[in-house]
């Protein structure tokens, strides 16, 4: 099978092109090409294939072989993969995704796609459709801000939102002293989110900008995520901390994000980066 190595602000993924591989278990294949002790080494697998509605369609494995709805990270190097070997060369381009077809704008130069701008569509914060289980939440007096309990660890000032996949963005008094890597796993499997969540951490900056920490759902603690970044745009708008126009500082690089008044969707732009190609023997 051959594959390439991308990544998009250090989230990393294994790229396999279904116009030419036929990749019968994808999520065994994943589960074996993200181990970095043993295979590739990546956040998980995605697979650039045919679409009947849209330029090209993305399926997308986490490390733990689970299929998730979307990546905001990935899709922009699925972008630059298609766009670099011929696959799909309308720009902008569009993608099918587990949540419906989205619209890539591609900044290119010399040919080459340096960034992407994708329209990452309309944020839901009502709780059943994240999907978040209210009876286990509590609302408090702020708006779009609860609290809950894990094993007597308290979470507070946390809001839900999905990009298509859940999340949770937490404002803690410290980012420094969050242990991501312990909370991180607790929080994903809690009861009250019945598909699992991402969670993420966020302090803010100022007005236009904040720093985050992300563990996200069968992957663990990464170095960005694009779909959670978006969501943390909406979180510290709806909650008053930001504005709606933000640069997210990720570990892996910088996301610039924008929630629209237009048609409110929420546009993330950022970088794609080939890494490498090889093949990988079953």
């Amino acid at each position: 099978m051959k594959f390439t190595k991308m990544q998009g602000t250090g989230n990393d993924y294994v790229y396999v092109n279904g116009f030419s591989e036929t990749v019968g278990d994808p999520a065994r294949v994943a589960r074996e090409v993200s181990d970095r002790h043993f295979g590739v080494g990546a956040d998980g697998l995605i697979l650039v294939l045919p679409s009947k509605v849209a330029d090209v369609r993305m399926r997308m494995f986490n490390a733990d072989g689970s299929e998730a709805e979307m990546c905001g990270n990935g899709i922009r190097c699925l972008a630059k993969y298609a766009y670099e070997r011929g696959i799909a060369l309308k720009n902008p381009m569009r993608v099918e995704t587990g949540n419906g077809v989205l619209s890539l704008e591609l900044h290119t130069k010399g040919g080459k796609v340096r960034e992407v701008t994708v329209n990452m569509g309309q944020p839901v914060l009502e709780l059943a459709k994240i999907p978040v289980n209210a009876e286990l939440v509590s609302a408090t007096e702020e708006a779009h801000q609860y609290a809950f309990e894990i094993s007597d660890a308290p979470f507070s000032h946390a809001t839900f939102v999905s990009m298509g996949n859940p999340h949770v963005v937490i404002f803690p008094q410290n980012l420094d002293r969050v242990d991501v890597a312990k909370l991180g796993p607790a929080v994903e499997h809690f009861a009250a989110f019945p598909k699992r969540i991402n969670a993420h951490w966020v302090e803010v900056k100022s007005r236009g900008e904040v720093v985050m920490r992300t563990w996200e759902r069968g992957s663990g603690i990464t170095l960005a995520c694009g779909t959670g970044a978006c969501a943390v745009c909406v979180a510290g708008a709806v909650t008053g901390r930001t504005d709606r126009k933000i640069v997210a500082h990720l570990p892996g690089g910088d996301l610039m994000l924008d929630w629209r008044h237009t048609d409110n969707c929420v546009y993330m732009t950022g970088p794609a980066v080939e890494v490498f190609s090889g093949d990988w023997t079953d």
